[in-house]
């Protein structure tokens, strides 16, 4: 019996850490695999601001003395935020950066076409426009509560990954810590609205 004590240690150090290894893996991929869902969540409600916009510029196009200087720049902000895309198991803090910024543009272009809307009683009259108007500041809603549960989705999982040893096999089995989703730089400042309409 004593001589196969040394290979019973070896074989419960083995299987012992067989157990943490594999325990870690399955939780870092169940984890990594929600915050990606999630982040598709953020994605899903970006694109559903993108298909409203489409259908608020055709209703807004239709009143004849509107600035088109106004609606170029809302379709131009349009056109970069869906060329931005994000590699889900793969976010970086440049990714991230640079996916923001689009969509601060697009998001600052709605706000001067909203605001610019205020000189045109007839817009602001069209049923159609009212309802647009009403499912975008909705979808902003969603895309906030989404970008938060992003937040939260990351945060366990980077928690597993940095923990110490679980930190130790996180480098060997390439589980890189995910980024959060950061507000647009200066968004901490309350935007400048004028309403002098000359």
């Amino acid at each position: 019996m004593k001589k196969f004590l040394p290979l019973i240690i070896i074989a419960i150090v083995v299987i012992g850490i067989y157990s943490w290894g594999k325990g870690f893996n399955n939780t870092a991929v169940n984890l990594q695999e929600s915050a990606t869902k999630t982040w598709a969540n953020v994605e899903s409600s970006y694109q559903r601001r993108n298909d409203l916009i489409g259908n608020l510029v055709k209703t807004v196009q239709g009143a004849a003395d509107f600035e088109k200087g106004t609606l170029t720049a809302v379709i131009e902000a349009r056109a970069k935020a869906t060329s931005v895309t994000i590699d889900p198991s793969n976010i970086t803090p440049e990714q991230l950066a640079k996916f923001n910024e689009v969509q601060g543009g697009l998001s600052g272009a709605l706000k001067s076409l909203l605001v610019t809307v205020e000189r045109y009683p007839e817009l602001k009259a069209n049923q159609n426009f009212l309802e647009l108007q009403s499912q975008l500041e909705g979808t902003e809603n969603r895309i906030n509560v989404a970008r938060d549960r992003f937040n939260e989705s990351v945060e366990p999982y980077n928690n597993h990954v940095k923990e110490f040893p679980n930190s130790i096999l996180a480098g060997i089995l390439d589980f890189e810590p995910m980024s959060y989703f950061k507000a647009e730089i200066g968004s901490e400042k309350a935007p400048d609205v004028n309403f002098d309409f000359k």
